[in-house]
C-alpha cells in the first residue's frame, strides 16, 4: 500500500513538473493566416505609397507603412488569365499551361500553393475575380466572377456550379462576401483567402458614389505621350493608343456615339442608371459643344481616362481598408500575412498608350506590398528583383510546409526577413498572345542595367534598352556602337534563363538565331 501510494504521488510530482515546464516553454507559434489581395491592372505608378502625389491611396499604403514595398516587383507575362496562374502554380505559363486568355484551358488539377495549404490545415478560399475557367481545386470554398465579370449588379458563381446575379457595385459586393466567408470559417484553424478584384479594369467604370471625384484635377500628359516609336518596330504596330484606340462609348461612356451602348452600364437598376445619366451625359453635352479634333481630342480621351481609372480605383482602396479594419477589429492582423498586388502593370497614358502586354516598365512592372508582423520591419523598402512565381513558394515557406521541386519561383521571405539575403539578379518574361491590341509575341531578359527584348511572330526583331540611360525606354540601342560586349552578355544571359526554365518554344528560336 505504502509503495503504491508514493508510486501514485511521484507520478502526481511528474506530471505537475511537466505542466509547470509547459507552461514556462515558449509557446509554438501559429501557422500565420493569410490574405492576398489581387486587382486588376492597377498601376504602380497610381499608388501614393509608390510616389503618386496627385491622387491618394491611403489604404494600400497602411500595408506598407506595416511592411514592405517591393519596389522592383515584376510579372512573367502581362496579361490577366496567365498572371493568376502564374501566382496559382509558382510556374511559368509555359509549365502551367496557361500561356494566354484566347486558346488556352487551365487545367485545375494542377499542383497549386493551396492544395499544400490545404493538406497543411489551411482553410482556403477564392472570392472574385479568378479568369481561369472551370472549377478550382485546393479552395473549400469559392464564389468567383465569370470571365471579367461586371461592375454592376455582377454574376458569382457558387460552388454548386450555379450562377446567382447580386445587386451592387462589384468591389463592395466581393468584400462583403470575403467578410462574410472570414466569419463563418472554423476559428481553430489557420485560413487563406483570395481576393479578386475586377478594378481597375476596363472599362474603368467607377461606383456611382466616385462619379466625379476627380474632375477638378487636371492630370499631366506623360512627356511621352505622343511617342513616335521612331526605333521600335513592335511598339509602332500596337492598337492600343488613347488616341486611335480607345472607344467613345465602350471606354470613355459617351453613349450617343454607339448605337449598343455600352453592356456594363446596359444592366445598372434605374438608380444606378439615373446617376450615370445625369453625370456623363453632361459631359458629353459639353464635349460636342467643343467640337474637338486632333491632339486637343486626344488629350480630352487621356483626362477622361485618368478620372474614371482614379474615381474606379477609388472603391478598390476603401475596400481594402474595410477588410484591414476588419483584420483589425477580430485581432487577426497580429498574425496575418497581408500582401496587396495587381495581375501586372499598366499604361496610364506612358507612350500614348492604355493596356498592358510589353515587356516595357509599365506594364512588366507590378505593385506588390506586404505585412508580416513580427518577420518583415514596418515601414521597409527593398529594391530586390521578385516576381509573381514568387508568391506561392513564400506562402508554403511562410505557413512552414514544403516547397514542391518543380515551383519555379523563389521563396522571398529570406531576404524580408534577413537585409543580407539576395533576390534575383535578372528577370525573364515571355508574353504570348497574338490578337488584341496587336502586340507581338516576346520574350526577355532584365537586369537593374539592361534590357533585351526578342520580338517573333507578327514582328522579328530585337530590342536594348540602356535603362540608367533611357529610362523611359524610347531609345532601342540593339546594334548600336559601344553596346556590342553588352548585347553578348545578356543574350547568354537569356540563353541561360531559357535552359533553367525549360521553356523549349523560345529556345527553338534562339537556336534559330544567325
Amino acid at each position: 500500500m505504502l509503495q503504491n501510494a508514493c508510486r501514485i504521488a511521484g507520478l502526481i510530482l511528474i506530471i505537475f513538473s511537466q505542466n509547470i515546464q509547459a507552461q514556462n516553454a515558449p509557446a509554438k507559434p501559429a501557422k500565420p493566416n493569410i490574405v492576398i489581395i489581387i486587382s486588376d491592372d492597377h498601376a504602380f505608378q497610381a499608388i501614393s505609397a509608390y510616389g503618386n502625389k496627385l491622387v491618394k491611396t491611403p489604404n494600400i499604403d497602411r500595408i506598407a507603412q506595416k511592411g514592405v514595398r517591393l519596389d522592383k516587383a515584376y510579372v512573367t507575362n502581362s496579361i490577366c488569365g496567365p498572371s493568376r496562374a502564374v501566382i496559382l502554380t509558382g510556374k511559368y505559363s509555359h509549365k502551367n499551361g496557361f500561356k494566354d486568355n484566347e486558346t488556352s484551358k487551365f487545367d485545375h488539377s494542377q499542383d497549386n500553393f493551396a492544395k499544400h495549404l490545404q493538406t497543411g490545415g489551411y482553410q482556403t478560399a477564392w472570392i472574385g475575380k479568378i479568369h481561369l475557367a472551370g472549377k478550382p481545386e485546393g479552395f473549400n470554398f469559392f464564389n468567383l466572377l465569370p470571365d471579367q465579370g461586371s461592375y454592376y449588379n455582377p454574376e458569382f458563381i457558387g460552388m454548386d456550379g450555379k450562377s446567382i446575379r447580386k445587386e451592387g457595385y462589384v468591389t463592395n459586393l466581393i468584400e462583403d462576401i470575403s467578410e462574410e466567408w472570414l466569419d463563418l470559417r472554423d476559428s481553430n484553424k489557420p485560413f487563406c483567402l483570395v481576393v479578386g478584384h475586377k478594378a481597375t479594369h476596363r472599362t474603368w467604370l467607377p461606383d456611382t458614389v466616385d462619379f466625379g471625384r476627380y474632375d477638378s484635377l487636371t492630370f499631366p500628359v506623360p512627356v511621352n505621350f505622343y511617342d513616335q516609336y521612331k526605333t521600335r518596330s513592335a511598339a509602332a504596330v500596337q492598337d492600343m493608343s488613347i488616341d486611335k484606340t480607345m472607344q467613345m462609348a465602350y471606354d470613355l461612356k459617351m453613349l450617343s456615339y454607339s448605337s449598343k451602348g455600352e453592356p456594363t452600364v446596359n444592366r445598372m437598376n434605374p438608380a444606378q442608371r439615373a446617376k450615370f445619366d445625369a453625370y456623363y451625359g453632361a459631359i458629353e453635352a459639353d464635349l460636342k459643344s467643343k467640337n474637338l479634333t486632333g491632339k486637343a481630342l486626344a488629350e480630352w480621351k487621356f483626362q477622361r481616362y485618368m478620372k474614371d481609372y482614379y474615381s474606379t480605383a477609388e472603391s478598390l482602396d476603401r475596400n481594402i481598408g474595410r477588410m484591414l479594419d476588419y483584420l483589425e477589429k477580430h485581432e487577426l492582423d497580429q498574425n496575418t500575412i497581408v500582401i496587396y498586388m495587381s495581375d501586372q502593370g499598366f499604361y496610364l497614358g506612358e507612350h500614348g498608350w492604355f493596356d498592358k502586354r510589353f515587356m516595357y516598365e509599365e506594364s512588366f512592372r507590378t505593385p506588390m506590398l506586404m505585412q508580416f508582423p513580427g518577420v518583415i520591419k514596418p515601414g521597409t523598402n527593398s529594391s530586390q528583383m521578385v516576381m509573381n512565381l514568387d508568391i506561392a513558394p513564400t506562402l508554403l515557406d511562410a505557413a512552414g510546409l514544403a516547397i514542391p521541386s518543380d515551383m519555379q519561383g523563389k521563396s522571398m521571405l529570406p531576404f524580408l526577413a534577413n537585409k543580407a539575403a539576395k533576390g534575383r539578379e535578372a528577370l525573364y518574361y515571355h508574353y504570348y498572345e497574338n490578337g488584341e491590341h496587336s502586340v507581338s509575341p516576346h520574350f526577355g531578359v532584365s537586369t537593374k542595367d539592361y534590357k533585351l527584348i526578342r520580338f517573333y511572330k507578327r514582328v522579328n526583331s530585337w530590342e536594348l534598352f540602356d535603362l540608367n540611360k533611357d529610362s523611359s525606354e524610347e531609345s532601342n540601342v540593339y546594334g548600336k556602337k559601344g553596346y556590342e560586349k553588352t548585347t553578348l552578355a545578356l543574350k547568354q544571359q537569356l540563353t541561360k534563363l531559357i535552359e533553367e526554365y525549360d521553356d523549349k518554344e523560345a529556345k527553338v528560336i534562339l537556336r534559330s538565331e544567325p
